[in-house]
């Protein structure tokens, strides 16, 4: 189960925030937050599952001194999945022994914190609360997320927090009938762990590039000694020209994506 903990902070009116698992009675406070604070709407199933822990681990916080009698409200929630290594989409960013049939992950799902209370570490404390659940399970190998890309603090959060960028996801959600990018972030746990260092992965890229051009050059070259060119030459500069020119043509109103 979840751990227990407080923060003390300075607030308008002395907050005093403790962290707890969701339970079935923060059902429509929860529904709200959501709703206020994200694009996407989720369905009534998952708002069911969260609450009753069918599938999905989650922690709240709430303020013990909210005024008006609300002192068990929630102000900021978590909600995570655990998943097979093996079946996940960052099985190839981990080390080989780390994607066996037994190893597990922590996704993510939902981080969100009431507007009032923001900037306060609230959800970094709840973060905290995910890898640290993390941590006492054995085979658990990383925690990872999404998150949109022009969502700046909370890039901010994760890197600060020790989050890897590993990946820039083109067109990963579909809102308001436009596309967003998606950062894909992994918070390695004790054996699972990159598969190689950041420079042994850049010297890597190299390799392989270097590797593909000379085979790339190997086989231009083998087609080339086998068909020579035909080149006319332009009447009036003297110049070469290709015999034949190739034009490679977009659909219309297709784009181009910059990762």
């Amino acid at each position: 189960m979840p751990f227990f903990s407080m923060l003390n902070l300075k607030f308008s009116h002395n907050a005093h925030i403790q962290f707890r698992p969701i339970r079935p009675s923060d059902l429509e406070v929860l529904e709200k937050l959501h709703g206020d604070m994200f694009p996407i709407r989720y369905e009534s199933e998952f708002f069911q599952n969260v609450v009753n822990g069918r599938d999905i681990i989650s922690w709240g916080a709430v303020d013990c001194n909210q005024p008006n009698g609300q002192d068990d409200e929630l102000i900021g929630f978590v909600t995570a999945r655990i998943v097979l290594a093996k079946d996940s989409e960052i099985e190839d960013f981990l080390r080989n022994d780390s994607a066996r049939s037994n190893h597990t992950l922590v996704y993510i799902l939902t981080l969100g914190v009431a507007e009032g209370y923001r900037n306060l570490g609230i959800a970094s404390s709840l973060i905290h609360e995910v890898i640290k659940y993390a941590s006492t399970i054995p085979t658990c190998r990383a925690v990872y997320l999404h998150v949109i890309s022009y969502n700046n603090p909370a890039i901010y959060l994760y890197k600060k927090m020790s989050f890897q960028c590993i990946r820039r996801l083109p067109a990963f959600y579909f809102i308001n009938s436009q596309h967003y990018d998606a950062y894909l972030f992994i918070y390695y746990m004790s054996g699972g762990r990159s598969p190689c260092s950041p420079i042994e992965l850049i010297a890597l890229l190299v390799t392989y590039a270097k590797s593909g051009f000379k085979k790339a050059a190997a086989k231009l070259w083998r087609n080339e000694s086998r068909k020579p060119l035909k080149l006319p030459k332009c009447k009036e500069s003297g110049c070469l020209l290709p015999a034949k020119q190739n034009k490679r043509m977009l659909p219309e109103g297709s784009r181009s994506q910059f990762v």
